[in-house]
């Protein structure tokens, strides 16, 4: 295991926020726009959440899941690699690289429990075959670096490591998944991002604290904007409109 981010994989594969925005071109064929693209990864990384709930998995392991298939769709179409397989194959993947690991059958089991979408149920197989295909596109890297250890050490530095900041910057963070900010951003930014707006919302002076810290803030505050633009689009977002970006995906071969 990588001991330091700034040495690691993970940080040399971080991305712009362009790179991460492509559209490949055999889903543009299909219709699928960028808008359409953030949609069925965000039904995707919920998707993830649901099936790590029913086989009782860490937020760790779910937390990698959710990155390995955003970084999937940084290289491959999802014409190409099914996000309905590529979902439960990358949890079934995270939870070996985190030493959790769960049995492919299981997830199969309620996979099938979860969906009686014809387009949702793979079988073990399937998963299997699709778990080498997903380490050859993560060329084989797989140590991702989170930001809840960061979010703990600068909560206790800061003072701030009170039940009520902890529970809103560990929801904060969860959040985050439901965005690409994993891809672009070294973790622990992320977490002070979260640390920012939670003080703000709990009216807690940490002006000096930052400051100590010598960090650009305007890096950790473009970061706390695209977290609070999330959640003001994310209350438009309809059941209608994933259903339509989900239906411009390739049936079930």
């Amino acid at each position: 295991m990588a001991a330091n981010f700034w040495t690691s994989s993970h940080y040399k594969q971080l991305l712009d926020q362009e790179e991460v925005d492509v559209v490949q071109s055999l889903d543009k064929d299909r219709g699928i726009t960028l808008d359409d693209f953030k949609l069925i990864k965000m039904h995707m990384a919920n998707y993830i959440l649901k099936l790590a709930q029913s086989v009782k998995v860490r937020q760790r392991v779910v937390a990698t899941a959710i990155t390995y298939m955003r970084r999937v769709y940084t290289r491959k179409s999802m014409t190409e690699y099914d996000p309905r397989l590529v979902t439960p194959t990358c949890l079934y993947l995270a939870s070996k690289a985190e030493e959790s690991t769960v049995q492919a059958r299981l997830l199969v089991f309620y996979i099938k429990k979860l969906h009686s979408d014809e387009k949702y149920r793979y079988e073990i197989k399937h998963i299997l075959e699709m778990e080498m295909k997903i380490l050859e596109a993560l060329d084989y890297y797989l140590v991702i670096f989170h930001p809840y250890r960061a979010l703990s050490q600068l909560l206790q530095d800061a003072g701030l490591n009170d039940i009520s900041m902890t529970q809103l910057t560990w929801g904060l963070v969860n959040d985050t998944y439901k965005m690409d900010l994993i891809l672009v951003h070294p973790p622990y930014l992320i977490a002070l991002a979260c640390i920012y707006i939670a003080s703000v919302l709990r009216e807690k002076d940490t002006t000096a604290w930052f400051e100590e810290l010598h960090v650009d803030m305007n890096v950790v505050k473009n970061i706390s904007i695209e977290i609070l633009d999330f959640y003001e689009n994310h209350r438009m977002i309809t059941e209608e409109r994933i259903v339509t970006a989900l239906s411009k995906l390739p049936m079930k071969s």
